[in-house]
């Protein structure tokens, strides 16, 4: 059977209690921490930057999941991987060199991995599907949580898992958005190998309930 991961967003969390919520998913059956670095250009809105990642960092026993929602991350991929990055994610919409940027991560020897919004299609990623570790398929607009989940996921998720099985790629799917006990399942069935969930872990009266939810136990 597939191994079934996730990968709580801390953007959901409390800022105010923000090594609680750490501790709390280092006790639960979490598979990674998904980090949101926005910066205000390439989404409208922005998150937390480098010292805080860095105090999570110094608190989380699960690996971190980073995913930069910034323009040009090039110019950043050294320092994320510093501060603990262990999968490090740009957008495919975020730069001109997508190929030198996604090498520049695996040559830090973390996992690299390309999301791409909801309007963007998979096929763009053809020539570079066999260099990523994950594809991070947007599953609402990138930039804000609680948003509703776009239908037209699974249908991406499709195509998606086609071309890495016909290429021969090793890549995994990622799932980011609208994540919740009534759509894991499907995500899963449809190919996905970790969803993101955050409002629906943190807004939870027991976090880690909602996350062997999300796995189905």
């Amino acid at each position: 059977m597939k191994e079934k991961l996730i990968s709580p967003s801390l953007l959901s969390a409390d800022f105010s209690h923000l090594g609680r919520d750490v501790e709390i998913m280092n006790a639960s059956g979490a598979d990674y921490l998904h980090i949101d670095i926005m910066d205000g250009v390439f989404v409208p809105n922005i998150s937390y930057g480098m010292p805080v990642l860095d105090s999570i960092n110094k608190c989380a026993s699960k690996p971190l999941d980073v995913h930069l929602m910034i323009v040009e991350p090039e110019r950043y991929i050294d320092r994320f991987v510093e501060l603990g990055a262990d999968i490090l994610t740009i957008h495919a919409e975020a730069t001109h060199h997508l190929h030198r940027a996604v090498q520049m991560i695996k040559a830090k020897g973390v996992q690299a991995g390309v999301s791409i919004n909801p309007a963007t299609p998979v096929s763009v990623l053809e020539d570079i599907i066999c260099d990523v570790d994950w594809v991070l398929i947007m599953s609402v607009n990138p930039g804000f949580g609680g948003q509703k989940f776009i239908e037209n996921t699974y249908a991406k998720i499709a195509r998606l898992r086609e071309m890495i099985e016909k290429s021969g790629s090793k890549a995994r799917i990622e799932i980011d958005g609208g994540v919740n006990g009534d759509n894991a399942s499907k995500l899963f069935d449809a190919g996905a190998d970790m969803l993101v969930a955050g409002n629906y872990v943190f807004r939870h009266e027991n976090p880690s309930r909602a996350i062997e939810i999300l796995k189905g136990l």
